[in-house]
């Protein structure tokens, strides 16, 4: 939240809000807030939970003109934990580029997998237990600090703040990356 003060945004939008309960917290602080998510299941508990705030069923694979037609465009997009379950992550960053106002800014969290974290899973032997990979909908991209600031600068967006969020540093369970849309 304080990330998201500083940037004094009037409109934001959850991408994956899930069940909503970010956008809520959201709209406490202030906040004119959107929420989006493709599970038709959790946009129904969200919109039950909050029946006060919009919620669409989209996701990243589509148009973002759908949510324009009915929607304003965005200061700030916010989309947390999502990324990494994306088979092409690029989407969400286009789809957030095509709701955001010209300068408007991007903030994706995503579980932190850089060299050492990755080192000390392999050693531990916590690799499987820690990937699940026979988990349905689980966590399919794994990203390095490096390579989610990569994808912010491949999609149009300037990468300008990261913050890994844990205990040990380069051990984080997840980083916080801040990017701001370029100028066309």
């Amino acid at each position: 939240m304080e990330c998201i003060g500083a940037l004094k945004p009037s409109r934001i939008l959850d991408m994956g809000a899930g069940n909503g309960i970010l956008c809520a917290d959201l709209n406490r602080a202030g906040y004119d807030v959107v929420g989006t998510d493709y599970d038709e299941v959790g946009i129904a508990i969200a919109r039950q939970a909050y029946p006060q705030l919009p919620f669409y069923t989209f996701g990243v694979q589509d148009d973002p003109a759908l949510l324009l037609k009915t929607e304003a465009k965005f200061d700030l997009v916010v989309s947390t934990e999502v990324v990494e379950h994306l088979y092409n992550p690029h989407q969400l960053f286009t789809y957030a580029s095509g709701v955001l106002k010209e300068g408007g800014y991007l903030l994706v969290t995503t579980p932190y997998h850089g060299y050492w974290k990755n080192l000390m899973l392999a050693v531990f032997d916590k690799w499987d237990e820690h990937h699940a990979p026979l988990w349905y909908g689980g966590h399919v991209k794994f990203f390095s600090k490096q390579s989610l600031r990569q994808l912010f600068a491949d999609t149009g967006f300037d990468p300008i703040e990261f913050h890994g969020v844990g205990r040990l540093p380069y051990l984080w369970k997840s980083m916080v990356v801040l990017g701001r849309k370029r100028s066309q």
